[in-house]
């Protein structure tokens, strides 16, 4: 009688799906979180938006599911909670959202992965996504602004993007590093 191969084929698939079904499921927990929080900050008076909860997700995206997932992520936040809420206006915040956000997700997966595992370069890696994805925020702004026969400014890059910001930046920069850390202190972030 032939030994059945099945348990092998299980097995093997169940170690590979783990690893995906893991992701997935971090994901869907990080997406769901950006379509929340925006309603919870919304509530502060005078900062809610200033907060930039959509952001905290996708940053911690990067580090906890990987460049891929994370830019994934963040491209489609914004445009799915526009889909379901009808916020944030599609042309042209959401549309730039997207890509700033998904550069936010793509460039702290890939610097995690490539920089030392040292604290000080957690920071490093969220300050130049933070710089660089407001930077791709202002260039796809401009664009879509003249699409539509409107200037967009150097002030109202460095009001809208920096200044504007500064609560949500100063939250993005003191939350992000300490729930890495702890995500890697509990062994739930991968060492790849």
């Amino acid at each position: 009688m032939r030994a059945n191969p099945m348990p092998v084929i299980i097995i093997q698939m169940t170690t590979i799906g783990k690893l995906t079904t893991r992701k997935l499921t971090i994901s869907g927990i990080l997406i769901t979180l950006g379509l929340i929080l925006p309603f919870l900050t919304g509530q502060i008076s005078g900062i809610g938006n200033m907060l930039l909860p959509m952001h905290l997700p996708v940053l911690l995206a990067g580090f906890v599911v990987g460049a891929p997932l994370g830019l994934l992520i963040g491209f489609m936040l914004p445009l799915l909670r526009h889909l379901l809420f009808g916020i944030p206006s599609l042309y042209p915040t959401a549309i730039a959202m997207a890509f700033e956000l998904a550069s936010y997700g793509f460039l702290t997966g890939s610097l995690y992965r490539l920089l030392p595992r040292k604290t000080v370069f957690i920071y490093l890696n969220l300050i130049l996504a933070m710089v660089i994805g407001r930077l791709v925020w202002g260039i796809v702004s401009a664009v879509l602004y003249a699409f539509s026969g409107t200037t967009f400014t150097w002030k109202l890059f460095f009001t809208a993007g920096f200044i504007n910001a500064i609560p949500g930046l100063i939250v993005q920069i003191v939350v992000i590093p300490l729930i890495v850390l702890a995500l890697r202190k509990a062994n739930l972030i991968e060492n790849e």
